[in-house]
């Protein structure tokens, strides 16, 4: 087999914050921008990276998600336990400096893992954790 990573989705609870972030602070490209139904979806990506997508979503989208379970799932989206994602950069400090500089909610400096990673943590504007670790 071949496979590759497409598509992931992370929630989002406002399309235009999630959009400023995801363009303006992490730099990706904006690839899609979908409305329907009164909700919206939004694909980015990294430049360097054509093939692989993230699909920012309005919180259980799913028609088959109660009203309580979508509750519950904005719930721990704000506590930040629902999504997240790992990125990866091959130099963490000038990330780190750029994101610290653009107002980010950090979670976690630059740090060496017990397991070994050195990465760093913080929330985009729905909650979700986005650790990025260090590769060289």
């Amino acid at each position: 087999m071949d496979l590759t990573i497409h598509t992931t989705f992370l929630p989002h609870t406002d399309a235009d914050a999630s959009l400023a972030f995801y363009r303006d602070t992490l730099d990706f490209e904006v690839r899609n921008d979908v409305g329907y139904g009164g909700r919206r979806w939004i694909t980015v990506g990294p430049a360097k990276q054509p093939d692989m997508c993230i699909v920012l979503e309005p919180p259980a989208a799913d028609p088959g998600i109660t009203d309580d379970e979508r509750r519950t799932i904005v719930e721990m989206m704000a506590k930040g336990s629902y999504a997240r994602i790992i990125l990866a950069t091959a130099d963490l400090d000038d990330t780190f400096t750029r994101l610290q500089a653009s107002g980010a909610e950090i979670v976690q400096e630059p740090t060496v893992q017990p397991f070994g990673v050195r990465d760093c943590a913080l929330r985009d504007p729905a909650g979700n954790l986005i650790r990025i670790n260090e590769v060289r």
